[in-house]
């Protein structure tokens, strides 16, 4: 028998956005490499992807420098036309980036239905050349399936003149600057994301550190910021550059600082009607079902599992199958299911 009532109707929570954040700044103590860890793989594990095996004469190829013009230490992102590669593994690109990526929290990973953002300051030398194929200053990387290209970039080019490129699905530019307004100066980046494989939003804001003055700006509503085969995504920053190139290219130096990683990890204001569960399962609710002391999740493949209290503080997080109610006794939960179709929503009574 089961001891759930499901609750039938259009339910609005008036809850206050809860926001998670990690923030990471340069110290100027120890290694950038163990700094930037202790941030996005604070359980163990590497987060960054420096070139370092190609070229071990150098040492690492993130160090912390003292910045005048802010006065704060920040992130140094070295990078050498020879001998550095993509870690040893291609060797007609470079690569020197951090990241965050599965083992990092929860929080810095976005996943259906989330709302993230992420804000830094970058600086270009002056007299930076791009390749003219790609040189990525940060990435949006999707994981699992569909997940070679990236969602979203910030890529230089080498053009007349040369460009900032602000582009969608690797593909489409849907919005560019002149590199002149990035070199020799800091800009910050502001970057909102609603996660959708449809019906998502991206909004990108890079302004000038002094003085404040926009130098792109780009939002869109209604546009694809995950793909359907995608467990979740993930931002990247640094260098990653063509090689096929080279020769109108030089070692260079980038500059970081004031890494902000966001959710949002309130559940929405607006729940959608709540599926009635019966014995044979309905349409609606077929990814749970219920059973003394358990909720048991039959979506196929990899899902996470969120259950908040009405006041949305969340009680639960899981990627597991099987989830014992005992804690939840004669309360009134909140289950959201954020799978690669979608994000699905119920509000039961557990008894």
């Amino acid at each position: 028998m089961k001891k759930v009532l499901t609750l039938c109707a259009v339910i609005c929570l008036c809850i206050t956005a809860k926001t998670q954040e990690a923030h990471l700044n340069a110290t100027g103590v120890g290694s950038a490499y163990d700094l930037i860890n202790s941030v996005f793989a604070p359980a163990g594990g590497n987060a960054c992807e420096p070139p370092d095996c190609a070229h071990p004469g150098f040492g690492e190829h993130i160090t912390q420098v003292y910045d005048s013009e802010i006065g704060e230490y920040v992130f140094a992102f070295h990078i050498h036309v020879r001998p550095d590669n993509d870690r040893c593994q291609k060797f007609d690109r470079e690569r020197n980036e951090i990241k965050t990526y599965g083992p990092s929290p929860s929080f810095q990973k976005g996943f259906y239905g989330d709302r993230v953002r992420y804000e830094w300051l970058f600086k270009l030398p002056f007299g930076f050349k791009p390749s003219s194929s790609f040189t990525h200053l940060h990435q949006i990387k999707a994981v699992d399936g569909d997940d070679d290209m990236p969602i979203v970039t910030i890529t230089a080019r080498k053009a007349s003149p040369n460009r900032i490129e602000l582009k969608h699905d690797n593909e489409v530019i849907v919005a560019q600057a002149n590199l002149s307004e990035f070199t020799g100066q800091w800009v910050k980046v502001v970057e909102n994301i609603f996660i959708d494989s449809v019906h998502g939003s991206l909004s990108v804001i890079i302004t000038k550190a002094t003085g404040g003055d926009t130098v792109l700006h780009y939002e869109n509503n209604n546009i694809k910021t995950i793909r359907s085969s995608n467990s979740f995504i993930r931002p990247k920053w640094g260098i990653y550059r063509s090689l096929l190139d080279s020769t109108n290219l030089r070692d260079e130096t980038l500059y970081f600082t004031g890494f902000v990683v966001a959710k949002d990890t309130a559940i929405p204001d607006t729940v959608p009607a709540i599926p009635v569960l019966t014995e044979d399962v309905s349409e609606n609710v077929k990814y749970i079902s219920m059973e003394d002391g358990a909720i048991n999740i039959l979506y196929p493949q990899r899902a996470t599992t969120e259950i908040y209290d009405t006041l949305g503080k969340m009680l639960l997080k899981t990627e597991g199958k099987k989830i014992s109610t005992n804690k939840f006794k004669n309360k009134i939960v909140i289950i959201k299911l954020k799978t690669k179709n979608g994000v699905f929503i119920y509000k039961y009574l557990i008894l």
